[in-house]
Protein backbone atom coordinates (compact mmCIF):
# COMPACT_ATOMS: atom_id res chain seq x y z
CA UNK A 1 0.00 0.00 0.00
CA UNK A 2 0.85 3.25 -0.80
CA UNK A 3 -0.03 6.66 -1.61
CA UNK A 4 0.78 10.57 -1.79
CA UNK A 5 -0.73 13.67 -1.12
CA UNK A 6 -1.27 17.49 0.10
CA UNK A 7 -0.65 18.05 3.64
CA UNK A 8 -3.99 20.28 3.67
CA UNK A 9 -5.93 17.12 1.68
CA UNK A 10 -4.74 14.95 4.41
CA UNK A 11 -5.43 16.24 7.49
CA UNK A 12 -8.78 17.54 6.84
CA UNK A 13 -10.04 13.52 6.83
CA UNK A 14 -7.62 12.44 9.90
CA UNK A 15 -9.14 15.87 11.43
CA UNK A 16 -12.51 14.39 10.90
CA UNK A 17 -11.80 10.84 12.24
CA UNK A 18 -9.44 11.36 14.67
CA UNK A 19 -11.86 12.72 17.88
CA UNK A 20 -14.36 9.64 17.20
CA UNK A 21 -10.91 7.18 18.43
CA UNK A 22 -11.36 7.23 22.04
CA UNK A 23 -8.07 7.98 24.33
CA UNK A 24 -8.97 4.40 26.47
CA UNK A 25 -9.50 1.88 24.59
CA UNK A 26 -10.87 -1.91 25.43
CA UNK A 27 -9.16 -3.48 22.20
CA UNK A 28 -5.76 -2.50 20.66
CA UNK A 29 -6.94 -2.07 17.26
CA UNK A 30 -9.52 0.84 18.53
CA UNK A 31 -6.76 3.31 18.75
CA UNK A 32 -5.93 2.76 14.60
CA UNK A 33 -7.66 3.95 11.76
CA UNK A 34 -8.43 1.85 9.29
CA UNK A 35 -6.61 2.59 5.87
CA UNK A 36 -7.45 1.55 2.78
CA UNK A 37 -6.20 2.96 -0.89
CA UNK A 38 -8.49 1.58 -3.93
CA UNK A 39 -8.45 2.93 -7.24
CA UNK A 40 -6.97 5.90 -6.32
CA UNK A 41 -9.22 7.05 -3.47
CA UNK A 42 -8.19 6.47 0.06
CA UNK A 43 -10.63 5.75 2.92
CA UNK A 44 -10.12 6.67 6.85
CA UNK A 45 -12.56 4.78 9.45
CA UNK A 46 -12.51 5.20 13.20
CA UNK A 47 -14.48 3.82 15.39
CA UNK A 48 -15.50 3.16 19.07
CA UNK A 49 -17.89 0.16 18.46
CA UNK A 50 -20.64 2.94 18.70
CA UNK A 51 -19.71 5.69 16.57
CA UNK A 52 -18.31 4.93 12.93
CA UNK A 53 -16.50 7.80 10.71
CA UNK A 54 -15.25 6.74 7.52
CA UNK A 55 -13.45 10.17 5.53
CA UNK A 56 -12.65 10.19 1.92
CA UNK A 57 -9.92 11.60 -0.33
CA UNK A 58 -8.68 11.53 -3.45
CA UNK A 59 -4.48 10.28 -3.71
CA UNK A 60 -1.53 10.26 -6.40
CA UNK A 61 0.81 7.30 -7.05
CA UNK A 62 -1.71 5.19 -5.76
CA UNK A 63 -0.96 1.74 -4.85
CA UNK A 64 -4.18 -0.64 -3.27
CA UNK A 65 -3.84 -1.90 -0.07
CA UNK A 66 -5.32 -1.73 3.50
CA UNK A 67 -3.49 -2.01 7.22
CA UNK A 68 -4.24 0.15 10.28
CA UNK A 69 -2.10 2.82 11.69
CA UNK A 70 -2.14 4.51 15.36
CA UNK A 71 -4.77 7.44 14.92
CA UNK A 72 -3.50 9.84 17.26
CA UNK A 73 0.55 9.75 16.24
CA UNK A 74 -0.49 9.90 12.69
CA UNK A 75 -2.64 13.25 13.31
CA UNK A 76 -0.31 14.62 15.12
CA UNK A 77 2.49 13.61 12.91
CA UNK A 78 0.73 15.13 9.69
CA UNK A 79 -0.78 18.35 11.96
CA UNK A 80 3.09 19.21 12.69
CA UNK A 81 4.62 19.09 9.20
CA UNK A 82 5.48 22.27 7.73
CA UNK A 83 2.45 23.70 5.30
CA UNK A 84 1.94 22.95 1.53
CA UNK A 85 4.17 19.43 2.43
CA UNK A 86 3.64 16.46 0.45
CA UNK A 87 3.10 13.39 2.54
CA UNK A 88 3.78 10.05 1.26
CA UNK A 89 2.88 6.98 2.98
CA UNK A 90 3.74 3.62 2.40
CA UNK A 91 3.85 0.12 3.73
CA UNK A 92 6.66 -2.31 4.21
CA UNK A 93 5.61 -5.38 6.00
CA UNK A 94 4.66 -4.82 9.47
CA UNK A 95 5.22 -1.03 9.64
CA UNK A 96 4.30 1.93 7.48
CA UNK A 97 6.74 4.95 6.79
CA UNK A 98 5.34 8.30 6.77
CA UNK A 99 7.45 11.29 4.86
CA UNK A 100 7.55 14.50 3.67
CA UNK A 101 10.92 16.70 2.56
CA UNK A 102 13.64 15.85 5.25
CA UNK A 103 10.95 14.30 7.51
CA UNK A 104 10.79 10.64 8.12
CA UNK A 105 8.84 8.90 10.29
CA UNK A 106 7.94 5.21 10.93
CA UNK A 107 4.94 3.53 12.40
CA UNK A 108 4.01 0.18 13.87
CA UNK A 109 0.62 -1.14 11.93
CA UNK A 110 -1.80 -3.95 12.89
CA UNK A 111 -3.75 -6.00 10.46
CA UNK A 112 -6.99 -4.31 9.00
CA UNK A 113 -8.62 -8.04 9.38
CA UNK A 114 -8.60 -6.96 12.87
CA UNK A 115 -10.41 -3.78 12.55
CA UNK A 116 -14.18 -4.14 13.87
CA UNK A 117 -16.85 -2.95 11.47
CA UNK A 118 -20.16 -1.25 12.60
CA UNK A 119 -22.87 -3.64 11.08
CA UNK A 120 -24.23 -2.64 7.80
CA UNK A 121 -27.28 -0.26 8.73
CA UNK A 122 -30.28 -2.15 7.22
CA UNK A 123 -31.98 1.13 5.84
CA UNK A 124 -35.73 1.53 6.78
CA UNK A 125 -36.33 4.70 5.75
CA UNK A 126 -34.06 7.19 3.60
CA UNK A 127 -34.44 10.74 3.60
CA UNK A 128 -32.53 13.71 2.25
CA UNK A 129 -31.58 16.40 4.43
CA UNK A 130 -30.19 20.14 3.91
CA UNK A 131 -26.71 20.35 5.83
CA UNK A 132 -27.31 23.61 6.93
CA UNK A 133 -30.39 22.90 7.97
CA UNK A 134 -29.42 19.30 10.09
CA UNK A 135 -26.70 21.99 11.59
CA UNK A 136 -28.53 24.40 12.65
CA UNK A 137 -31.35 22.07 14.15
CA UNK A 138 -29.11 20.32 16.26
CA UNK A 139 -26.93 23.35 17.12
CA UNK A 140 -29.86 24.76 18.49
CA UNK A 141 -31.21 21.27 20.67
CA UNK A 142 -28.63 19.40 21.93
CA UNK A 143 -27.45 21.75 24.73
CA UNK A 144 -30.68 20.54 26.59
CA UNK A 145 -29.19 16.79 26.89
CA UNK A 146 -28.88 15.21 29.96
CA UNK A 147 -25.92 14.11 31.00
CA UNK A 148 -25.23 10.62 32.81
CA UNK A 149 -28.71 10.41 33.64
CA UNK A 150 -29.47 7.58 35.04
CA UNK A 151 -32.59 8.02 32.17
CA UNK A 152 -29.95 6.73 29.60
CA UNK A 153 -32.47 7.75 27.02
CA UNK A 154 -31.94 11.78 28.31
CA UNK A 155 -28.78 11.22 27.45
CA UNK A 156 -29.13 11.90 23.58
CA UNK A 157 -31.04 13.94 21.48
CA UNK A 158 -34.17 12.93 19.82
CA UNK A 159 -35.33 12.59 15.78
CA UNK A 160 -38.49 12.83 15.21
CA UNK A 161 -39.69 12.59 11.77
CA UNK A 162 -43.39 12.88 10.77
CA UNK A 163 -45.09 13.90 7.39
CA UNK A 164 -43.08 16.53 6.20
CA UNK A 165 -40.86 17.90 9.18
CA UNK A 166 -38.10 16.66 10.73
CA UNK A 167 -37.78 17.73 14.60
CA UNK A 168 -34.62 17.77 17.16
CA UNK A 169 -36.01 17.63 20.61
CA UNK A 170 -33.54 17.46 23.77
CA UNK A 171 -34.58 17.61 27.79
CA UNK A 172 -32.74 17.09 31.10
CA UNK A 173 -36.21 16.85 32.58
CA UNK A 174 -35.27 20.86 34.07
CA UNK A 175 -35.51 22.36 30.24
CA UNK A 176 -36.38 20.90 27.17
CA UNK A 177 -35.47 22.54 23.33
CA UNK A 178 -37.15 22.11 20.40
CA UNK A 179 -36.23 22.87 16.85
CA UNK A 180 -38.06 21.95 13.66
CA UNK A 181 -37.45 22.28 9.55
CA UNK A 182 -39.22 21.17 6.71
CA UNK A 183 -38.48 18.17 4.94
CA UNK A 184 -38.81 18.01 0.93
CA UNK A 185 -40.45 14.74 0.80
CA UNK A 186 -43.16 13.02 2.88
CA UNK A 187 -41.63 10.73 5.17
CA UNK A 188 -43.37 6.79 4.85
CA UNK A 189 -43.95 6.28 8.52
CA UNK A 190 -43.74 8.23 11.81
CA UNK A 191 -40.51 7.58 13.25
CA UNK A 192 -38.28 8.50 16.78
CA UNK A 193 -34.79 7.65 17.06
CA UNK A 194 -32.21 8.84 19.76
CA UNK A 195 -29.10 9.27 18.94
CA UNK A 196 -26.45 9.08 21.71
CA UNK A 197 -24.49 12.08 23.29
CA UNK A 198 -20.89 11.36 21.79
CA UNK A 199 -22.73 10.58 18.24
CA UNK A 200 -24.26 14.04 18.50
CA UNK A 201 -21.14 16.05 19.04
CA UNK A 202 -19.50 14.40 16.47
CA UNK A 203 -22.18 14.58 13.61
CA UNK A 204 -22.00 18.68 15.00
CA UNK A 205 -18.43 18.55 14.86
CA UNK A 206 -18.62 17.20 11.06
CA UNK A 207 -21.37 18.84 9.77
CA UNK A 208 -20.89 22.00 7.70
CA UNK A 209 -23.23 25.00 6.28
CA UNK A 210 -23.70 25.55 2.72
CA UNK A 211 -26.33 24.28 0.43
CA UNK A 212 -25.00 20.19 -0.03
CA UNK A 213 -27.91 17.48 0.58
CA UNK A 214 -27.22 15.05 2.74
CA UNK A 215 -28.51 11.51 2.86
CA UNK A 216 -29.71 10.59 6.43
CA UNK A 217 -30.17 6.15 6.45
CA UNK A 218 -32.51 5.56 9.77
CA UNK A 219 -32.04 1.57 10.72
CA UNK A 220 -32.95 -0.65 13.16
CA UNK A 221 -30.23 0.20 15.55
CA UNK A 222 -28.47 2.26 14.03
CA UNK A 223 -28.70 5.59 12.21
CA UNK A 224 -26.10 7.02 9.11
CA UNK A 225 -25.20 10.13 7.37
CA UNK A 226 -23.83 10.29 4.20
CA UNK A 227 -22.28 13.08 2.11
CA UNK A 228 -20.16 12.40 -0.82
CA UNK A 229 -16.47 13.17 1.25
CA UNK A 230 -17.99 10.99 4.78
CA UNK A 231 -19.94 8.53 6.11
CA UNK A 232 -20.85 9.01 9.67
CA UNK A 233 -23.20 5.57 11.51
CA UNK A 234 -24.09 5.79 15.36
CA UNK A 235 -25.82 3.39 17.22
CA UNK A 236 -28.96 4.58 18.49
CA UNK A 237 -30.31 4.25 21.95
CA UNK A 238 -32.59 1.82 22.64
CA UNK A 239 -35.41 3.21 24.56
CA UNK A 240 -38.63 5.46 24.67
CA UNK A 241 -38.38 9.35 24.66
CA UNK A 242 -40.53 10.75 27.02
CA UNK A 243 -43.58 12.55 25.37
CA UNK A 244 -42.20 15.78 25.02
CA UNK A 245 -45.58 17.38 24.03
CA UNK A 246 -47.49 17.14 26.84
CA UNK A 247 -44.37 19.31 28.18
CA UNK A 248 -44.93 22.15 26.17
CA UNK A 249 -47.07 24.51 28.40
CA UNK A 250 -50.34 24.98 26.58
CA UNK A 251 -52.64 28.28 28.21
CA UNK A 252 -49.47 30.19 28.85
CA UNK A 253 -51.03 33.42 27.35
CA UNK A 254 -49.24 35.93 29.78
CA UNK A 255 -46.44 37.20 27.17
CA UNK A 256 -43.85 39.10 27.46
CA UNK A 257 -41.78 40.89 24.28
CA UNK A 258 -38.27 41.74 25.00
CA UNK A 259 -34.86 42.83 23.16
CA UNK A 260 -32.72 39.44 23.36
CA UNK A 261 -29.31 40.83 24.19
CA UNK A 262 -30.61 43.20 26.67
CA UNK A 263 -32.51 40.61 28.65
CA UNK A 264 -29.49 38.30 27.94
CA UNK A 265 -27.06 40.48 29.34
CA UNK A 266 -29.20 41.44 32.27
CA UNK A 267 -29.50 37.93 32.93
CA UNK A 268 -25.01 37.63 33.14
CA UNK A 269 -25.18 40.10 35.31
CA UNK A 270 -27.36 39.19 37.81
CA UNK A 271 -25.94 35.68 37.74
CA UNK A 272 -23.20 36.65 39.44
CA UNK A 273 -24.79 37.15 42.65
CA UNK A 274 -26.90 34.01 42.25
CA UNK A 275 -26.73 31.02 44.41
CA UNK A 276 -23.90 29.02 43.18
CA UNK A 277 -25.38 26.16 43.55
CA UNK A 278 -29.19 26.83 42.09
CA UNK A 279 -28.39 29.96 40.15
CA UNK A 280 -31.79 30.89 40.96
CA UNK A 281 -33.04 34.56 39.66
CA UNK A 282 -36.38 36.19 40.73
CA UNK A 283 -38.62 37.19 37.59
CA UNK A 284 -40.76 39.71 38.60
CA UNK A 285 -43.15 40.99 35.20
CA UNK A 286 -45.65 44.22 35.44
CA UNK A 287 -46.67 46.72 32.55
CA UNK A 288 -43.67 47.74 30.95
CA UNK A 289 -41.13 46.65 32.62
CA UNK A 290 -38.93 43.76 33.85
CA UNK A 291 -37.56 43.30 36.78
CA UNK A 292 -34.60 40.75 37.73
CA UNK A 293 -33.27 40.46 41.18
CA UNK A 294 -30.45 37.65 42.48
CA UNK A 295 -29.75 37.24 46.05
CA UNK A 296 -26.74 34.30 47.78
CA UNK A 297 -26.25 33.29 50.94
CA UNK A 298 -23.80 36.00 51.66
CA UNK A 299 -26.83 38.44 51.87
CA UNK A 300 -25.30 40.35 48.67
CA UNK A 301 -28.04 41.26 46.37
CA UNK A 302 -28.31 42.45 42.25
CA UNK A 303 -31.40 43.75 40.63
CA UNK A 304 -32.05 44.44 37.09
CA UNK A 305 -34.82 46.13 35.53
CA UNK A 306 -35.61 46.21 31.42
CA UNK A 307 -38.29 47.48 29.38
CA UNK A 308 -40.48 44.92 28.25
CA UNK A 309 -43.79 45.06 25.83
CA UNK A 310 -46.05 43.26 28.26
CA UNK A 311 -49.79 44.12 30.17
CA UNK A 312 -49.03 41.03 32.44
CA UNK A 313 -49.67 42.24 36.02
CA UNK A 314 -47.80 41.05 38.92
CA UNK A 315 -46.13 38.28 38.55
CA UNK A 316 -42.97 36.48 39.61
CA UNK A 317 -41.39 33.48 39.16
CA UNK A 318 -38.07 32.23 39.51
CA UNK A 319 -35.80 30.49 37.36
CA UNK A 320 -32.19 28.59 37.16
CA UNK A 321 -30.50 31.60 35.24
CA UNK A 322 -27.97 29.26 33.06
CA UNK A 323 -31.43 27.44 31.43
CA UNK A 324 -32.61 30.98 30.32
CA UNK A 325 -29.51 32.17 29.36
CA UNK A 326 -28.71 28.84 27.52
CA UNK A 327 -32.64 29.25 25.40
CA UNK A 328 -31.53 32.74 24.82
CA UNK A 329 -28.36 31.76 23.15
CA UNK A 330 -30.16 28.97 21.08
CA UNK A 331 -32.44 31.71 19.41
CA UNK A 332 -31.13 34.01 16.80
CA UNK A 333 -33.96 37.37 16.41
CA UNK A 334 -33.81 40.44 18.09
CA UNK A 335 -37.11 40.04 19.77
CA UNK A 336 -38.12 37.06 22.26
CA UNK A 337 -41.17 36.31 23.47
CA UNK A 338 -41.54 34.36 27.39
CA UNK A 339 -45.18 33.13 27.44
CA UNK A 340 -45.56 32.49 31.39
CA UNK A 341 -49.04 31.20 33.12
CA UNK A 342 -48.27 31.24 36.82
CA UNK A 343 -45.20 31.27 39.03
CA UNK A 344 -45.62 27.40 39.55
CA UNK A 345 -46.01 26.57 35.52
CA UNK A 346 -42.64 26.33 32.92
CA UNK A 347 -42.22 28.81 30.38
CA UNK A 348 -42.11 28.79 26.78
CA UNK A 349 -39.41 31.02 25.32
CA UNK A 350 -39.28 31.43 21.93
CA UNK A 351 -38.56 33.96 19.15
CA UNK A 352 -41.29 36.98 18.20
CA UNK A 353 -41.60 35.91 14.34
CA UNK A 354 -41.92 31.86 14.93
CA UNK A 355 -42.47 29.19 16.86
CA UNK A 356 -40.09 26.65 14.94
CA UNK A 357 -37.76 26.76 17.97
CA UNK A 358 -39.09 26.82 21.27
CA UNK A 359 -37.44 26.46 24.85
CA UNK A 360 -39.44 25.22 27.63
CA UNK A 361 -37.63 26.33 31.04
CA UNK A 362 -39.07 24.72 34.66
CA UNK A 363 -39.60 27.31 37.45
CA UNK A 364 -37.69 27.61 40.43
CA UNK A 365 -38.93 28.06 43.98
CA UNK A 366 -37.45 30.75 45.49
Amino acid sequence: MRFTLQREAFLKPLAQVVNVVERRQTLPVLANFLVQVQGGQLSLTGTDLEVEMVARAAVDDAQDGETTIPARKLFEIVRALPDGSRVTVSQSGDKVTVQAGRSRFTLATLPANDFPSVDEVEATERIGVPEAGLKELIERTAFAMAQQDVRYYLNGLLFDLRDQTLRCVATDGHRLALCEAPLEQTVAAKRQIIVPRKGVTELQRLLEGGDRALELELGRSHVRVKRDDVTFTSKLIDGRFPDYEAVIPIGAEKEVKLDREVLRAALQRAAILSNEKYRGVRVEVSPGQLKISAHNPEQEEAQEEIEADTRVDNLAIGFNVNYLLDALSALREENIIIALRDANSSALVREASSSKCRHVVMPLRL
